[in-house]
């Protein structure tokens, strides 16, 4: 349980919030590289830590991140035009390049331009792992920018689900790390078979344990942490143990356990206090899915499931279009797709979950874990602390990886998926 003071340190990010501040202190998604992949192409909408941007990609193909709204009387550049190496306000015609650079200000008089003294707010800009990248804070504390977990090849297939969700970003986060509920609340589309480790088909993803009581064990890290959840397997219960090792890599990526056809991670990032943008990626760099293969299997497809601002038809006010026919014949939710599931769960806590009244069990340790860090991260940033994950050593994210497998009883897990690179940082930092 935590208290008011502590579930705010946790959940809020707007403004000088101290989380907030943390996010500020790293790169961060601002859209899919696909919602401006056209030079001169209408700009894209978006919202990060409470803060209206837009996003667009000139006539040479460079990309900006500019505040929304015109400083001159506040109308949307979502609606500019964008030509000539630069976005125009429709407004009154001033014209912004990917700097925030005025390049023109057609409604002022010859000789009377106010364009040589003012600039408008942009951030810098980075593109990788199917999307545009941003960083919102000081610029003294930027760092150098590293592609994400999911690109650790030029070549990797990457495929992407977006959808928008009402709620704060912990409660979104809470669920990815939280292995014992896929036992439950998915096991419709994670059966459990006799295989000998997790599968993908096109209708769901097999599961090779019966065990819906993982024991849970956590290695705390400089990027976050590590935990094993730890499973009787179907084959060989005697001899062996069914482990999933997740990554959670602070402050808002999830690196999942993956399956025979692809590997796994999700992005909660914080649209604002009470909303969250859900990412969630498959790749591979010699296999994978498809783009349309993927979100048609999460159920996540745009002018399907999704509306054109990633918004669900799927939502509170019509339950989730809960089929309970279908629950009597066997599904367990009559929800359809993964996220959907996940999704009536978080918001259905509310905008910010209470967390006073919570009653944590043995399943869920990294959850207290999260909180007892997250926590602890924004104390120190309200002190005048470094933010978390951006200190030394650190570890190139393409180099952290997620794990899953039937292996031997004697099997030290903290082992399984660790790169000789992420090695060598742990031995330095235990010098």
């Amino acid at each position: 349980m935590l208290t008011a003071e502590e579930n705010d340190l946790l959940c809020r990010v707007e403004g000088a919030a101290p989380m907030g501040q943390i996010m500020r202190r790293h790169w961060l998604p601002a859209c899919m590289s696909e919602e401006v992949a056209e030079p001169d192409g209408a700009p894209a909408r978006t919202r990060l830590l409470g803060e209206d941007l837009v996003v667009f990609r000139d006539s040479a193909g460079k990309l900006g991140v500019l505040g929304e709204h015109c400083p001159h009387r506040g109308a949307s550049l979502a609606f500019g035009r964008n030509e000539d190496c630069g976005l125009r306000c429709l407004y009154h015609g001033w014209k912004f390049d990917t700097e925030g650079k005025v390049l023109d200000m057609t409604c002022e008089p010859e000789g009377r331009s106010l364009k040589a003294q003012f600039r408008h707010k942009s951030y810098p800009v980075r593109e990788a792992g199917g999307f545009v990248w941003t960083y919102m804070g000081p610029a003294a504390e930027m760092r150098a920018f590293e592609p994400p977990a999911w690109a650790p090849t030029p070549g990797t297939r990457i495929s992407i689900v977006k959808i928008h969700t009402a709620c704060n970003w912990a409660q979104v986060l809470e669920g990815s790390i939280d292995s014992a509920h896929s036992s439950s609340l998915h096991s419709t589309d994670m059966p459990m078979m006799a295989v000998d480790g997790a599968k993908a088909t096109t209708a769901n993803w097999p599961r090779p344990s019966t065990d819906r009581s993982p024991r849970i064990q956590i290695q705390q890290t400089d990027f976050g942490f590590r935990y094993a959840a730890i499973r009787k397997p179907i084959l060989n219960p005697e001899t062996h143990n069914y482990i999933r090792v997740t990554l959670f890599v602070a402050p808002f990526t999830v690196l999942i356990p993956p399956n025979d056809q692809y590997k796994l991670a999700q992005m909660l990032f914080p649209i604002d206090d009470e909303n969250t943008m859900f990412y969630w990626i498959a790749w591979h760099e010699t296999g994978g899915i498809a783009q349309d293969e993927w979100r048609k299997f999460c159920a996540a497809e745009v002018g399907v499931d999704l509306d054109a601002n990633y918004r669900k038809i799927r939502t509170l006010d019509n339950r989730f279009l809960q089929d309970r026919a279908a629950m009597k014949r066997g599904n367990f939710t009559g929800i359809k797709g993964i996220p959907a599931q996940d999704m009536a769960m978080w918001e259905s806590m509310g905008p910010i979950a209470d967390r006073s009244n919570d009653y944590l069990g043995a399943s869920d340790v990294a959850v207290s874990q999260f909180r007892r860090q997250m926590v602890a991260a924004a104390q120190q940033m309200a002190a005048g602390g470094a933010a978390l994950g951006t200190t030394e050593p650190r570890i190139p994210h393409a180099k952290l990886a997620s794990f899953e497998g039937i292996v031997a009883k004697t099997t030290d897990w903290h082992a399984l998926g660790v790169s000789e690179e992420e090695r060598r940082a742990v031995a330095v930092a235990a010098e």
